[in-house]
């Protein structure tokens, strides 16, 4: 299953591939929700990031848990480590907040007044309008 994945050549884990695992989000959190220490569930922003001791553990780790550890050898985001897995979200944010807990990830919440930033919005919509299509046209400024 996830841990005998191997990495691609620059380190990264494969796309995968076939249907999405049909376990329940449930069970892969023993029924738990994403609360952090505040209470709240981690941000989809927030930066997921392995450590030292995670990366030695790789191996011990079981499936999910080792697949996460393992694609956060770069800063991630909790949804694009979501959407890369193929996990639920809510999957992500518990087994990142365990994987925190016993020293194996690094979380960085990002500053609430920056994400909240009119600017910072506008500049991300002008960049993926200069991303041109799959006919190299560029998309609509409206």
């Amino acid at each position: 299953m996830a841990a005998d994945r191997g990495t691609g050549a620059e380190g990264h884990l494969p796309e995968p591939e076939g249907p999405v695992p049909a376990v329940r989000p449930f069970l892969l959190t023993a029924g738990r929700v994403a609360p952090t220490a505040t209470g709240r569930p981690m941000p989809v922003e927030t930066q997921v990031v392995a450590t030292a001791d995670g990366l030695a553990a790789l191996d011990g780790l079981s499936f999910e848990r080792h697949d996460i550890v393992a694609a956060c050898r770069q800063p991630l985001s909790v949804a694009e480590l979501a959407a890369r897995l193929r996990l639920h979200l809510n999957v992500v944010r518990v087994l990142a907040e365990d994987l925190r807990a016993a020293g194996q990830l690094t979380v960085h919440v990002p500053d609430t007044a920056a994400t909240h930033d009119a600017s910072v919005l506008r500049r991300v919509i002008e960049g993926l309008r200069a991303i041109p299509d799959s006919r190299g046209a560029l998309r609509d400024s409206d």
